[in-house]
């Protein structure tokens, strides 16, 4: 070995992973941000440059959050993998995302509550475990109205019905070429607004105890692992975050719930938020909760995400308290992140303003590479 080469250092987050069947080259992950740049639902050619320049060969890269049904919309122009149109609309880009060596999920969502008339079929109200109104909350954007439409509680033989919709769109995203799916069980959305005891009040089976408070989820999960099976589906949960009134009285005990629970679908990754993301916009570095227990806890792969910078994600691999570190804000602003983090180059700033606004270039492709 020569005196260079004893001398590198070795950077945890550019070492290779074996996610099951798939060869990572690295091990920062692309989070699911939503772009709201997918016109009337339907995924646009744009996306092909964005997601491309932001996938590296065994790169593993999900998609913004993606729409089940046509009720499971809350914003505009947010994408869905429901219709024919909309999966057709994916091939290209999946292919793009392939061609470069890329690993693709398709995160499916579904915002139950986080919606208004508007966004449902029919101007019907937004479905959710319960009837409970969200609070008026202020985006950005200019485009999204802040007021919420009162939810209606789904009947308990709803559910079923939701769980196929599921169940379908994980079957539409291999269709449309996708490697797998992630499960969105997180930030105040359908899923937390069954497993969070602030927001779920329910008397059925659906509701009360932990375990019933995560049937739905686990439903979810089992009904998706049998139809594609459970090597390709990953699930993003967020027990400590308060997203969207979403909070619990016991996270640890939830998220330490789920990670055992999940173990039983053999399904190939959870990828957990920090305690320390409380919120959007705000992180708590004092926050003394941590993922460990649920990382020892889970038998599969399992991505951390929350505010991590390169010396964080280096050290939370290091320490083996995550297997991947998923990268979002950052990776949004900075298309060429690994390299830079290999480098330990400066980074472009990202631009909140423009996270959400519609323009197919602007705040999207724009952002400048190294060279």
């Amino acid at each position: 070995m020569t005196t260079t080469e004893a001398e590198t250092p070795i950077i945890p987050l550019l070492t290779p992973y074996k996610l099951g069947k798939f060869n990572l080259s690295h091990r920062i992950v692309l989070a699911p941000l939503t772009r709201q740049r997918s016109y009337n639902n339907v995924p646009q050619p744009h996306a092909i440059l964005y997601y491309t320049q932001r996938t590296s060969k065994g790169g593993l890269v999900i998609t913004e959050a993606t729409g089940v049904s046509d009720t499971a919309q809350g914003m505009v122009h947010t994408p869905g993998i429901w219709t024919k149109e909309q999966v057709e609309a994916w091939k290209p880009i999946v292919d793009a995302v392939h061609a470069k060596g890329g690993i693709f999920f398709c995160q499916l969502w579904h915002v139950g509550r986080v919606s208004k008339s508007e966004f449902q079929p029919n101007g019907q109200a937004p479905i959710s475990s319960t009837n409970k109104s969200l609070k008026p909350q202020f985006r950005s954007n200019g485009i999204d109205i802040s007021q919420y439409t009162p939810p209606r509680r789904l009947r308990t033989d709803e559910i079923p019905h939701i769980v196929n919709d599921f169940r379908l769109a994980a079957k539409n995203a291999i269709e449309a070429g996708f490697d797998g799916i992630e499960i969105h069980g997180a930030h105040g959305y359908l899923h937390e607004q069954f497993m969070k005891d602030a927001v779920n009040d329910r008397t059925d089976e659906y509701g009360g105890s932990i375990e019933n408070r995560c049937r739905f989820t686990l439903e979810v999960v089992e009904a998706i692992a049998n139809e594609i099976g459970p090597e390709k589906v990953g699930i993003r949960l967020s027990p400590f975050a308060e997203f969207m009134e979403s909070g619990d009285s016991n996270p640890k005990a939830l998220g330490l719930y789920m990670a055992n629970a999940l173990n039983k679908y053999g399904i190939l990754y959870c990828h957990m938020v920090e305690p320390r993301m409380k919120n959007v916009l705000q992180i708590d570095d004092q926050c003394p909760h941590s993922l460990v227990p649920m990382r020892k806890a889970f038998n599969g792969t399992f991505i951390a995400a929350g505010g991590y910078d390169r010396e964080d994600g280096n050290k939370v691999v290091e320490e083996n308290r995550a297997d991947l570190v998923a990268y979002g804000r950052l990776f949004l602003a900075n298309p060429d992140l690994p390299k830079r983090y290999e480098i330990d180059a400066p980074l472009n700033k990202y631009i909140r303003e423009t996270f959400y606004t519609p323009d197919p270039v602007v705040g999207y492709t724009d952002y400048p590479f190294l060279e």
